[in-house]
């Protein structure tokens, strides 16, 4: 059985978010018009928390190749529309690439990075000037019956990064190759007060007046840190950290992003992606994300959906949730007592939490358990129950129920488990929100059916992982 969880924050959203105005006011019938109007006031409790915020959203040149810039343009639109305030830093390698091309020139790397030449450097102004004018463009579409109408979104641009030159490293002269120096965080401030997006080229310039070719994770990492971001967002060629078994990897902390690092494994644009993510996020920016550019509207749902659609870096230290041990008995005996007492979980006494320790996940703050949760498996079936799943009142709706959800989740997947089902008689709603589908008992393993006291008449629901 479980307790009740902490509110939810948000409901799954629908596939595909109604943008046409007929299918808005008009749908099709009322259960149409309840399912959109649910996930709206869902959305709203997002809406509140990054209000005003800053989101910095940077993409490379490859999803400006792959024609994703236009549903980009539309959903950073309507960030912006949100209230949230957004800087968006463009890549253009590979229209550099095809600069160098056509003037018949190699590009020229080491360890990486670039070597920018003085050919090299006109490509990058060249291919950096054609991409700033096509996204400046598509911030000024307005036609009917799109995202993009009545946005009257101002960009502004300008000299906001000052560089300084990478110089001789390993013994390479990397020339015209820079990093940031400096940020001008008062102008882009005022830009951004006045309801502008800020675009960034990954462009450099000294106090003597020269430019450099900057890389575009380093612009977008600078800026998310000298401006206090909220978010620090790369929409990527890659689908985000993905494990050895290909599972999409959704949240990390800043601890076992540097174990992913210093393991060596990472495809080389992934550790560089998620090495300027770290930094952020070591740097005071709460949230950094690594989602897909080829999921359409990718940035919302990961900014407006619970799981998300890419890998999320946290800068909080998540080692507070971890698993149970024979000193924790008493505290979850205290947890789950009132719950017992009231008919919410089935009794179970110290004997019984003693003999199953290992099956529990606690969440600890400041030494002292705020939630438990209990993973019991039933390997024949590759099915497990997700038991006791209780957080105190007092930090319900903080997101402590959704975390031990995803630690459960996980620790079933790791048993090799492909459901997850729970027992309910007062939660069913949270966990409908969640994933989960009604059924039957008829569905459980055997011996649990054996158990069940039917009396209760607990709901069953059930989870594929």
């Amino acid at each position: 059985m479980v307790s009740e969880p902490p509110a939810a924050t948000l409901a799954p959203a629908p596939a595909t978010v109604p943008y046409s105005t007929a299918s808005v006011t008009a749908p099709d019938d009322a259960a149409s018009r309840a399912r959109f109007v649910d996930w709206f006031r869902a959305v709203a409790p997002y809406i509140h928390a990054f209000k005003r915020k800053v989101f910095v959203i940077a993409f490379p040149g490859e999803m400006i190749q792959a024609g994703k810039l236009a549903q980009t343009v539309q959903d950073i639109a309507l960030l912006r529309a949100l209230g949230i305030r957004v800087v968006v830093v463009h890549g253009c390698r590979p229209q550099i690439e095809e600069q160098l091309r056509l003037r018949h020139r190699e590009s020229r790397f080491h360890d990486g990075r670039r070597v920018t030449d003085d050919a090299a450097l006109e490509c990058v102004k060249e291919a950096s000037g054609e991409i700033r004018l096509d996204i400046e463009a598509a911030f000024s579409q307005g036609l009917a019956n799109t995202p993009m109408a009545n946005a009257d979104i101002r960009v502004m641009s300008g000299n906001f990064v000052t560089a300084k030159p990478v110089g001789v490293l390993g013994g390479v002269d990397f020339e015209h190759t820079g990093v940031v120096r400096k940020i001008a965080i008062d102008q882009i401030q005022l830009a951004l007060n006045s309801r502008a997006v800020v675009l960034l080229s990954p462009l450099g310039f000294s106090p003597t007046g020269e430019a450099f070719n900057l890389s575009m994770e380093d612009v977008a990492t600078s800026i998310a840190i000298a401006l206090k971001a909220e978010k620090l967002i790369f929409l990527t060629e890659i689908p985000g950290i993905v494990d050895e078994l290909g599972e999409l990897t959704r949240e990390l902390s800043e601890r076992s992003a540097k174990a992913l690092l210093d393991g060596g494994k990472l495809e080389a644009d992934t550790a560089v992606y998620l090495r300027h993510c770290l930094r952020a996020c070591e740097a005071d920016v709460p949230r950094a994300h690594m989602i897909p550019f080829d999921i359409d509207g990718a940035a919302l749902l990961e900014v407006f959906t619970h799981d998300g659609v890419g890998t999320m870096i946290s800068r909080d230290d998540l080692e507070f949730l971890r698993e149970a041990g024979p000193d924790d008995v008493g505290a979850i005996l205290t947890l789950i007592e009132p719950l017992e007492a009231d008919g919410t979980l089935v009794p179970r006494g110290r004997g019984v939490i003693e003999r199953d320790i290992s099956a529990f996940s606690i969440i600890e703050h400041d030494r002292r358990i705020f939630g438990c949760a209990a993973l019991h498996p039933y390997p024949d079936q590759r099915m497990g129950e997700m038991a006791c799943l209780t957080v105190v009142p007092e930090a319900q709706g903080l997101g402590d129920g959704e975390r031990l959800l995803k630690h459960i989740e996980q620790r079933a997947r790791e048993e090799g488990l492909t459901r997850l089902f729970v027992l309910t008689t007062r939660t069913a709603h949270w966990f409908l929100k969640r994933g989960f589908v009604q059924t039957s008992l008829d569905a459980l393993p055997p011996e649990k059916q054996r158990a069940i006291d039917r009396s209760r008449n607990s709901q069953v629901y059930i989870k594929q992982l």
